[in-house]
């Protein structure tokens, strides 16, 4: 009787040492204040310390990465906004999103953001989001990068990085 408590014990501070672990690892308070005006936007996210930035400007779009560990990998795209309503922005990517083939579910829907689930497979789900912020006559729009598998931890990350 006493072996079988102390097991279910056991087996409930390993659970919750790996718990605490994973929070650490995908926790907002590990990320820096990035300004990237420098790559030619004018805003502020937050980024792991030694994200590395790429900056390409195509004119009437601009578009810069953030990269920094593993499971972080933004994709940022700026251009002239068509209109300074974001929420209809927003909801404009959202339903492209659904249009497409892998999106599987909705995960999180916020005013300028959402959070969502894509299968690609059985085996593979990737998670993804959108972030539409407008400052003057500029919009942006925030999603994780163009290469990587991201669980839903990390996304949610991401997310809360740039808002």
């Amino acid at each position: 009787m006493h072996s079988t408590r102390l097991l279910t014990l056991i087996k409930l501070l390993a659970f919750l040492l790996i718990l605490a672990s994973c929070q650490s690892n995908t926790n907002k308070s590990d990320l820096a204040d990035m300004d990237l005006m420098k790559y030619g936007l004018p805003i502020k996210i937050k980024a792991p310390v030694d994200a590395q930035v790429e900056a390409s400007d195509l004119g009437f779009v601009k578009d810069v990465t953030v990269k920094g560990d593993e499971n972080f990998y933004l994709q940022i795209t700026g251009g002239m906004a068509t209109t300074t309503d974001s929420g209809k922005i927003k909801d404009e990517h959202l339903e492209e999103v659904r249009d497409n083939e892998f999106f599987d579910e909705l995960l999180k829907e916020e005013d300028h953001g959402f959070i969502f689930r894509k299968k690609i497979t059985e085996e593979l789900i990737n998670h993804d989001f959108r972030f539409v912020r407008i400052q003057g006559d500029m919009e942006y729009i925030f999603q994780v990068g163009l290469i990587g598998n991201y669980s839903e931890k990390d996304v949610e990350r991401m997310y809360n990085a740039v808002k």
